[in-house]
């Protein structure tokens, strides 16, 4: 069973509805949730997971509105945490990894640590039984690959173009993949521009898909009720499951 891992911006557009929308999502097909953390300026990120973290922050987001969220959603589905990498030093990391793992969360996705300096903090992962999630992108030399999925934990984060998030760009990814899966049993998923029309295509040969702008388009639509915004992203979330295994 290929996963499905589904990415959501904490607090947006509140915290109560974050936490109903991920229980929800947790019951209709996605295997693993991705709490973004709200940044100013989420450089690895396209122009809706953008102004969703712009408007998370006009809305009052603080750091303990995701580890509350966290708190009640993370003992029933696996949970993530992805932000850049200013929004978990100011926490200290020595503290909040510890604090992560009593929640239950089970690792964290920092798309802007570069992997060499990962490394500074690979003991306090593994002190702490959590997966720092690595990257790998197409513009990667096969050296580079090697050193970053040899260790590499819970999923290897395979961004499906080089670019940003948000884009159904096409591309055979079948080479990148196979250079990947040759030094690693770790498995792959892939992200970046993923989405109803693209999943079937893209999670060929890998072992799951992350999704994130398709749900947060969801989220910012202002016609719409909680209800139906939650309804909406589990059609979506059931819709994605079933087009990756069949």
């Amino acid at each position: 069973m290929k996963k499905l891992v589904a990415y959501i911006t904490s607090g947006y557009p509140e915290k109560s509805f974050t936490i109903d929308l991920a229980l929800a999502l947790g019951e209709n097909g996605v295997d693993t949730l991705e709490f973004g953390v709200p940044f100013s300026d989420p450089v690895a990120d396209g122009p809706l997971i953008e102004k969703a973290n712009h408007k998370a922050l006009e809305l009052g987001f603080k750091f303990t509105d995701l580890l509350d969220i966290s708190q009640i959603v993370a003992p029933k589905v696996d949970t993530l945490w992805m932000g850049y990498f200013n929004s978990f030093y100011q926490q200290n990391m020595n503290l909040l990894l510890p604090k992560a793992k009593e929640l239950a969360v089970n690792g964290l996705i920092i798309p802007d640590l570069p992997h060499e300096e990962a490394q500074l903090y690979s003991e306090l992962f593994r002190e702490n039984q959590m997966a720092n999630i690595s990257f790998v992108a197409p513009t990667d030399s096969e050296e580079r690959i090697k050193e970053v999925v040899i260790d590499a934990q819970k999923f290897i984060y395979m961004v499906a173009y080089t670019g940003i998030t948000g884009s159904g760009t096409a591309e055979d990814l079948q080479p990148f993949l196979a250079s990947i899966q040759k030094y690693t049993q770790t498995p792959v998923f892939v992200g970046f521009g993923v989405n109803k029309k693209t999943a079937k295509e893209k999670v060929i040969g890998a072992d799951g898909v992350i999704v994130g702008s398709a749900f947060i388009d969801i989220l910012l639509k202002e016609d719409i009720s909680y209800t139906q915004k939650i309804e909406q992203c589990c059609e979506l979330s059931r819709i994605i499951k079933n087009e990756i295994n069949n």
